[in-house]
């Protein structure tokens, strides 16, 4: 393929794309600057949301290493605190499997790294027409998605200094988000024996330990417990679907 005829199928999958990532545009703008205005709240410039913004690139984990940097250094709490949060991408990774395969070459080490929920949602569904390349399609529909949250990252942090309300209290978006979903999760389920547990376990850790030491073994705790309780139950399964066989 010339260079020219290159150019232009890049350029084709660029123009086609950009129309089916705007929907997203006021969500990850809007998003993106109230991380940018948290960022500034805890004294943060606007080069810490920039570069966070543009190489975490993990939506609620990035509020998460924002609060870190303020607090005593902790890296195994954040570390396993990310993957609790962001476990969901492993699935993810899962169903992308075929799209994001070996014939997109290069372009697939940037589509696994920000694959966001939205971008996996929009690049899973997407009906890409025979005349695009489906591999810069796909690169551009999530590189627009990461170029809407830089901004709005970026654009809260500048106007930060000029809104017109206090600011006072917005660090409590960290555990807002945190009960958001929660609160999701909680309405999706239906069974509530695993939240309830974490619950438990959380508190008991809580009032045991202290709030300056807990959330280690909580997570650890959380992670056995659930983890034994899975097994158990695909054992009931593989033993109740032998007995029907």
């Amino acid at each position: 393929m010339t260079e020219n005829k290159k150019s232009a199928v890049i350029w084709t999958a660029a123009k086609a794309a950009f129309p089916y990532s705007v929907p997203m545009i006021i969500g990850y703008i809007f998003l993106g600057i109230a991380y940018g205005i948290y960022m500034k709240v805890l004294g943060f410039g606007v080069w810490f949301p920039f570069f966070m913004a543009a190489l975490i690139y993990a939506g609620s984990v990035e509020f998460i290493v924002a609060t870190s940097l303020t607090t005593i250094f902790s890296p195994l709490s954040v570390l396993l605190v990310t993957l609790m949060v962001s476990g969901r991408q492993v699935f993810y990774s899962i169903s992308m499997l075929e799209k994001y395969g070996k014939q997109l070459g290069k372009k697939r080490w940037y589509l696994i790294s920000a694959m966001s929920d939205e971008a996996f949602s929009l690049n899973y569904m997407a009906n890409v027409p025979e005349h695009l390349d489906k591999g810069w399609y796909y690169f551009f529909v999530s590189l627009y998605l990461q170029v809407y949250w830089v901004i709005g990252a970026v654009l809260g942090n500048l106007s930060a200094d000029i809104v017109p309300f206090s600011l006072k209290g917005i660090e409590f978006a960290m555990t807002a988000l945190f009960i958001v979903i929660f609160a999701e999760n909680w309405l999706k389920e239906k069974s509530h024996e695993s939240s309830l547990l974490g619950l438990g376990i959380t508190l008991f850790f809580l009032i045991t330990i202290g709030k300056e030491h807990f959330l280690i073994p909580t997570l650890f705790a959380i992670w056995g417990v659930l983890t034994l309780r899975r097994t158990k139950l695909e054992s009931k399964i593989i033993r109740l679907t032998g007995g029907n066989q």
